[in-house]
């Protein structure tokens, strides 16, 4: 696979990383870890070489899966990894607090099996902390060898700037695709300003951008879709208009759905590098074909003509999700 520099200070991955969220938990009923490890190991073969996870993600389960998968070929990879939570737990609020911060680094080294942390993300902007004191902090783990970049997510303009000026910030993870497209407002010209890479998640939104989700689709209730407004059945009729012409245009291509709307971020920038997650191979093989999937500035100009006008239904998260967003 191609490969890409994150920013100007970031290390070189492959153009497409590997969300590994929904193995452990988020989307239902957890993958059994021998297929998820094979899936792990069949990206890393594919020539994936970004791996993201988090301790919240299980929580901690997450991340010990990645350590097992990933221990034999740990040198030929990135492991991107996510501090901010009390105990790792998205419902108990915000902690990122410099002492609990160091508290996770050293718990995920153990977790990950390995020495250094390649990215250490803050999870969520915690508005108790300031925001330079988490960037000292996690500047300390970079000049002490435990961490290698600094990352934020879903972070303002204000709060990168402000975390930039005492720990260069390497990379920035948001969610950003072709039905959310707020990053391009301010967030992507402070990240070229600043040489910071973007990393975008949800880049098929939460899987409706492939076209197998439709209206009848019925979620488990520990899928976070189930309490998303954008996931609600009436929504989901609405933003069907969108699925209908990314098919138009991934047919006349000869490709599928999911890969038209990965080949479209990675022509945005070349800094960006999306990191679709899933629990199935087929899928995998799938969104690292769109690696292949070049589109001109003709093909952009018309995919934006052919979007033009359709308004998506439905804000992207649930008000206790969106109430931990930096703005």
């Amino acid at each position: 696979m191609r490969s890409r520099k994150l920013g100007s200070r970031g290390p070189d991955v492959s153009v497409l990383g590997l969300g590994c969220m929904g193995l452990s938990s988020g989307y239902g009923k957890a993958a059994d870890k021998a297929s998820a490890i094979e899936l792990i190991r069949r990206a890393h073969a594919l020539g994936v070489t970004l791996f993201d996870t988090a301790e919240a993600y299980g929580p901690f389960a997450n991340e010990e899966l990645l350590g097992e998968a990933l221990a034999p070929f740990r040198n030929e990879v990135v492991i991107a990894t996510k501090f901010g939570y009390k105990n790792g737990i998205g419902s108990q609020g915000l902690d990122s607090r410099p002492e609990h911060i160091r508290e996770v680094a050293e718990a995920s080294l153990k977790r990950l099996n390995t020495d250094v942390l390649d990215i250490f993300y803050q999870h969520r902007v915690d508005p108790t902390v300031p925001i330079e004191d988490v960037a000292g902090a996690v500047g300390d783990l970079i000049r002490e060898g435990k961490v290698r970049h600094f990352g934020l997510s879903e972070a303002s303009v204000a709060n990168i700037r402000r975390a930039h000026a005492v720990q260069p910030v390497t990379v920035l993870q948001s969610e950003y695709s072709l039905w959310w497209r707020e990053p391009e407002e301010a967030i992507l010209p402070v990240l070229e300003e600043l040489g910071i890479g973007f990393v975008p998640f949800s880049p098929l939104g939460r899987g409706f951008l492939t076209g197998a989700i439709d209206a009848t689709t019925q979620f488990e209730a520990n899928d976070i879709r189930s309490s998303v407004p954008r996931f609600a059945p009436e929504a989901r009729r609405a933003n069907h208009r969108l699925i209908e012409v990314l098919g138009e245009i991934a047919a006349a291509r000869g490709v599928t759905r999911a890969q038209i709307a990965l080949a479209w971020l990675l022509a945005q920038k070349p800094w960006i590098v999306p990191i679709p997650g899933t629990t199935k191979i087929a899928r995998l093989e799938e969104n690292v074909g769109a690696a292949e999937v070049v589109l001109s500035s003709t093909d952009q100009v018309a995919i934006a003509e052919a979007l033009r006008g359709i308004e998506i239904e439905g804000a992207r998260y649930s008000d206790a999700m969106q109430a931990q967003i930096d703005r």
